[in-house]
């Protein structure tokens, strides 16, 4: 196999071809990630949500503020700026008109055109139920993951095969009407059979109508909810501290319907949102669902809230859907002028009550009873120059979070960013996710500082300095604890090349060995990347290295190479392969490799090694699209992969992708 990648490799290097990513745009997005957001899967929602809107752009000219803030990317400035120049000019004829907007600077533009698309503005009314028959766009997705090593729970522990696989399919029309149901199946998971008989072992449906009168949205079925900064409910993706740069931490009021195979934090019942003026928004959501928890030795309580959303072994069944969870809640948003003001309320019954090990003292404020609610004011206003925006929760025992920003636009290409957190250590919100440093919505004041840098289209430079202080113990740190990041990023870009350059320093602190005091870890990573953008070939070299120092050192380092290109009207291609060495895990390396259609591929290495994927895409007809992606690491420095079920007895793993998309 090593071979084969290798011989595919070369052969790609020597063909005249005419570059092309399977997403163009993962650059761009790869410019935003940082190792946290990559650890705590934050990315992975927000880049299924971009892939979905590749497929399906918004129209610019009929864009709703809810749905520019879907993106993610953009700033409340720069929503707020698009909102206003389609108010003023009505429509655009050309995607060329952003560059008309001072606060969207070039990199952002050149992502969001990937997004949006030039249309007619609508006729009045909701279209005929003929017109959707004849004008709607059916698609089915099918994809496949194919192991080529096996796992020790696959001869015994897992109750299902070895292959994973999953199938999507949607209906829509325009922005009207999206009807859609996903099934997924996880490797080790049974198909069929007492577990499951029904066939897969996750299902998501949705129904999604939108512009119906004073009907806004109206979602059945599976669904997310976003609301103000996070502090109550957040559901989707969490904005990064790189990413925060540009817009400040803020989330918006998002409702979206459930799509993903993602079977952890979503919704289950129905979700509205309301125009009751032209100003005044109602958004009101039911949710009942059964979620996976860890029983009590007397299985009255449940200790944990297990969202892995894997079950294949009989352990991880016995968890599935043992408890239930009714939500419901309600948003109301205002604006007036430059104000923006909110509030949100949602109140969570658990059929079992929630009783966590508080043994361990980083656990002490863990959440815990049957019945909990949450209050928010969210806020803001924004000027010229200068956008304000915060959210303040209660929860049910008196527990306070606060977040606050501000985005100033101190000269045409300078933004500065201040953001202040405090998040008391007995506030509880089951479905948070709000800008943070410890990864939960609890014990933790911080305050974020940003820079973001634009001198000319040819250059733009982003850095922030974060310090947090915890005050109670967590999961590393038995001690009010500390933690200091910085980081400083600069892309240069001029004709077909462009340079990235990437450099971090975090400090924390964290127990020693045997738990007795707190030591200072300093961390430091830095990224050179240089890409090659021409009329042949696109390629980008990338030399990654990571030093940590906590009770020793540890030193770790990665030189990637990443190509794509498009062999004719058919067919395009996409490698890459890069030799890891790192002293452990604390030295691991992150890096983006070569994807498919709705999977984020951004995995870490450590130890010493070879990893290199292989993407071939092939679209016979408009309509049709078959995608293959071989991935394969081969370790030098061991004989196994991996512990307990999941070991491989060898010192490679190699896995074949298979995917299939068909519009009709």
């Amino acid at each position: 196999m090593k071979s084969f990648l290798l011989f595919i490799l070369l052969i790609t290097l020597s063909l005249p071809l005419h570059a092309q990513d399977i997403h163009p745009w993962e650059e761009d997005f790869n410019q935003w990630t940082t190792l946290d957001d990559s650890e705590s899967g934050t990315w992975e929602e927000l880049y299924e949500t971009l892939c979905e809107l590749e497929q399906q752009p918004i129209n610019i000219n009929t864009a709703t503020r809810e749905q520019l803030e879907q993106l993610g990317f953009l700033s409340e400035r720069q929503v707020e700026d698009i909102c206003e120049y389609l108010y003023r000019y009505r429509q655009m004829q050309s995607l060329g008109e952003l560059a008309m907007i001072p606060s969207i600077d070039f990199a952002t533009r050149r992502l969001l055109t990937h997004f949006i698309t030039i249309g007619p503005l609508p006729e009045q009314g909701w279209p005929s139920f003929n017109n959707i028959m004849k004008q709607g766009k059916h698609e089915l997705f099918l994809d496949t993951r194919i192991p080529f090593y096996k796992r020790r729970g696959d001869d015994n522990g897992y109750l299902g095969g070895p292959v994973a696989h999953r199938f999507r399919y949607s209906f829509s029309h325009a922005d009207n009407l999206r009807i859609g149901i996903t099934g997924a199946q996880d490797a080790g998971e049974p198909f069929f059979g007492k577990h499951n008989p029904w066939g897969y072992d996750f299902y998501s449906f949705y129904v999604d109508v939108r512009h119906l009168g004073i009907l806004e949205q109206l979602t059945v079925g599976r669904y997310r909810v976003t609301t103000g900064m996070g502090l109550v409910l957040n559901n989707q993706f969490g904005v990064g501290k790189l990413m925060s740069t540009n817009t400040a931490g803020t989330m918006g009021n998002i409702l979206r319907p459930h799509a993903s195979n993602y079977d952890g934090d979503y919704m289950q019942g129905a979700a509205t949102t309301l125009r009751l003026a032209q100003r005044v928004e109602l958004t009101a959501f039911a949710s009942y669902r059964g979620i996976d928890a860890t029983l009590a030795a007397h299985e009255d309580t449940i200790t944990t809230i297990v969202t892995t959303g894997y079950h294949r072994t009989q352990t991880e069944m016995d968890k599935k859907n043992n408890t239930h969870e009714t939500l419901v809640g309600t948003h109301l948003g205002i604006r007036t002028g430059g104000w923006r003001f909110g509030a949100t309320f949602a109140y969570s019954h658990l059929d079992r009550t929630l009783q966590p090990d508080i043994s361990q003292p980083y656990r002490r404020h863990y959440p815990s009873g049957d019945n909990f609610w949450n209050v928010s004011a969210d806020y803001g206003y924004m000027a010229h120059h200068i956008s304000i925006t915060g959210e303040t929760a209660m929860s049910k025992d008196g527990g306070i979070a606060t977040v606050n920003s501000v985005n100033v636009q101190a000269a045409e290409r300078l933004t500065l960013t201040l953001l202040h957190r405090y998040y008391a250590a007995d506030y509880q919100a089951l479905h948070a996710k709000a800008f943070s440093e410890g990864g939960r919505t609890q014990n933790e004041h911080g305050l974020y500082l940003g820079v973001r840098w634009n001198p000319s289209d040819h250059l733009l430079m982003q850095a922030y300095t974060d310090y947090a202080h915890f005050a109670e113990p967590r999961f590393i740190a038995l001690h009010f604890s500390n933690t200091w990041d910085n980081m400083v990023q600069a892309t240069v870009s001029h004709g077909v090349c462009s340079w990235t350059a990437r450099y971090r320093l975090r400090y924390r602190q964290r127990d020693n060995t045997e738990k007795t005091a707190l030591i200072g870890q300093w961390e430091q990573r830095g990224r050179l990347a240089f890409t090659i953008d021409g009329g042949w070939l696109k390629s980008t070299t990338q030399g990654d290295i990571a030093h940590s120092q906590f009770e020793k050192n540890s030193f770790g380092w990665m030189v990637s190479e990443r190509l794509s290109a498009q062999v004719g009207r058919m067919v395009q291609l996409a490698a890459s392969a890069g030799y890891f060495h790192t002293d452990d895990n604390d030295s691991r390396i992150y890096t983006m490799e070569p994807g498919l259609l709705y999977r984020y591929s951004f995995p870490s290495f450590e130890g010493e090694g070879l990893r290199m994927t292989f993407v071939a895409r092939i679209d016979p007809t408009p309509r049709l699209t078959f995608i293959a992606r071989v991935q394969s690491t081969n370790y030098f420095d061991r004989d196994h992969i991996s512990s307990g079920l999941q070991q491989i007895d060898h010192s490679s793993m190699t896995d074949l992708q298979l995917q299939m998309r068909w519009k009709f």
